[in-house]
């Protein structure tokens, strides 16, 4: 089954790693390349990436047929996504271990969900 594993960013988990000496933010990025690399090597990764800051992306809306888009932020959230793996694994106690070996899950900022079809939606 595939599970989305979404990593959340805030105003203090980003002044955390800001603050953090260069040598503790080179060991933090070693450890996902090593979830990755684990990852792959047991054939679980699909994919894995970083986003960009939020502020960077575009909101996007059609309305009467007229696509128009506006800056982000996307919503007045105090958690944004900054990244996420896509895993495929034998069930969502795999895929919690697997979150469990974000950094960001100790600051409480990783989120597991399954990942569904349009079937699930009844289409």
């Amino acid at each position: 089954m595939k599970y989305v594993i979404l990593i959340y960013s805030n105003p203090e988990s980003r002044q955390l790693w800001d603050e953090f000496p260069a040598e503790r933010r080179r060991e933090g990025l070693e450890a996902y390349a090593a979830l990755d690399e684990a990852l792959a090597a047991t054939g679980e990764l699909i994919v894995s990436e970083a986003l960009a800051p939020s502020a960077t992306g575009r909101r996007v809306r059609v309305e009467a047929g007229v696509t128009t888009s506006a800056d982000g932020p996307f919503a007045e959230v105090k958690e944004v996504v900054a990244g996420f793996y896509l895993v495929e694994c034998d069930g969502l106690d795999r895929a919690v271990e697997i979150a469990a070996r974000v950094p960001e899950a100790a600051l409480g900022l990783v989120e597991v969900r399954p990942v569904t079809t349009l079937s699930g939606f009844g289409v």
